[in-house]
């Protein structure tokens, strides 16, 4: 029996895009390419990999089994990869950060300046993306070093705690709260709050007591981006609420930031990286840099 990486990598794709059709414009193959590999993959094995109909295909039990074994197997090639180009030179001075998308427009910046001024030999590659891509792309090794809050983990990440930050309301100066050293959240129930879609809102919710989570946060008032949210409190539509290291922004935008109380609902930040991922020097420095650094977004 010898199952070859094109095989495990069909095979894998086809698991995850539930189609011959997707898998192979995502693998550049056409579909009697993939049928191929996989009935070679089924008659080596001698298992049936996948349940087909006219309409759908399914995994088999066999599948089931096989699958995470084969997404491992690609890890570690991925990952013999990484760490081969990591012996050459070249690459050492190089860093790839997957950095959640709020933190990447604000705090990041200025760090990868005060770093790039100690470290000028090394080079920076910022991925700004989703929460949910930050530990994803640290995963399938694209980023060296993942930034975001606090997520469920892969048997493969590492996560340490970089900071832990309070919500703020953000308002303008003239708005009748702003002179208050803290707001508590039962005072915003009268106030329109400008919220953003998506987990960061959701996770907020599930913090706080239900009444007060149905009353604060209503669709109407909804946006997809900070920058959105910002520029809709800036023109009186309402308040809006954010972390410390957004602080930069909420400046530029005229407005000020006050601590949210009672209750008092903090989140965690991270530092994600691969377990199975030997640090690089340049890695390293950065991470010490980086862990530094990270008080002043508290």
């Amino acid at each position: 029996m010898s199952v070859s990486l094109r095989q495990l990598r069909a095979f894998v794709m086809i698991a995850d895009c539930k189609s011959f059709t997707k898998a192979g414009d995502e693998l550049f193959l056409t579909q009697s390419s993939l049928s191929g590999l996989i009935k070679e993959m089924e008659k080596q094995l001698d298992v049936k990999l996948f349940d087909r109909t006219t309409r759908q295909i399914h995994l088999s039990d066999a599948g089931e089994r096989l699958l995470p074994h084969a997404r491992r197997i690609l890890d570690e090639v991925r990952l013999f990869d990484h760490e081969t180009h990591d012996l050459k030179d070249f690459h050492q001075g190089k860093i790839r950060l997957a950095v959640s998308q709020q933190l990447a427009a604000s705090g990041m910046p200025r760090l990868i300046q005060k770093f790039r001024t100690a470290y000028p030999s090394v080079q920076v590659t910022l991925l700004d993306c989703s929460i949910e891509e930050v530990i994803s792309r640290v995963q399938s090794l694209d980023a060296d070093i993942g930034i975001g809050p606090e997520r469920t983990l892969g048997a493969d990440i590492l996560a340490d705690e970089l900071f832990e930050s309070p919500f703020h309301a953000v308002l303008p100066a003239t708005h009748v709260l702003a002179d208050r050293p803290h707001i508590a959240w039962g005072e915003l129930e009268r106030e329109h709050v400008i919220t953003l879609r998506g987990n960061f809102t959701q996770r907020l919710m599930d913090e706080l007591p239900k009444e007060l989570s149905s009353r604060l946060f209503r669709a109407d008032y909804e946006v997809n981006f900070l920058s959105t949210a910002l520029g809709m409190a800036q023109m009186g539509f309402g308040l809006t609420i954010t972390l410390p290291h957004a602080k930069n922004w909420v400046d530029q935008h005229g407005l000020v930031m006050r601590p949210l109380t009672e209750p008092s609902i903090h989140r965690k930040f991270m530092c994600y990286t691969h377990k199975r991922r030997s640090p690089t020097s340049a890695m390293s420095a950065f991470l010490r840099f980086l862990k530094g650094y990270a008080k002043a977004w508290e």
